[in-house]
C-alpha cells in the first residue's frame, strides 16, 4: 500500500521542540516561548539583529516552568 495515509509519518512527530507564543517589537525583535516535547520544560528565546538567546523560563519564585505534554497546546510551526 504505497499510498496508504497510515504508512505516512506525521511532519511533526520528529520535532522537539514547538512554539507556544510568538510577539514580535516595532523594531524588528521576536520573543517566544519554546516547549520541549519530550520534557515539558519551557524556554524564553529572543532575537533582535544584534543576537539571540536562550534561556529556561521560570516562575515567580525561580522554578523552572514545565508544561504537562498532554496538556500543551501546540502551534506546531
Amino acid at each position: 500500500m504505497m499510498f496508504n495515509k497510515k504508512d505516512k509519518k506525521d511532519k511533526n512527530d520528529d520535532k522537539r521542540f514547538d512554539e507556544k507564543l510568538v510577539q514580535t517589537s516595532q523594531q524588528g525583535s521576536l520573543i517566544s516561548i519554546w516547549i520541549d516535547r519530550q520534557t515539558g520544560v519551557n524556554y524564553l528565546y529572543t532575537w533582535s539583529a544584534q543576537g539571540c538567546a536562550l534561556t529556561p523560563l521560570l516562575d515567580e519564585n525561580g522554578k523552572v516552568i514545565v508544561t504537562q505534554i498532554g496538556e500543551a497546546n501546540f502551534q506546531n510551526c
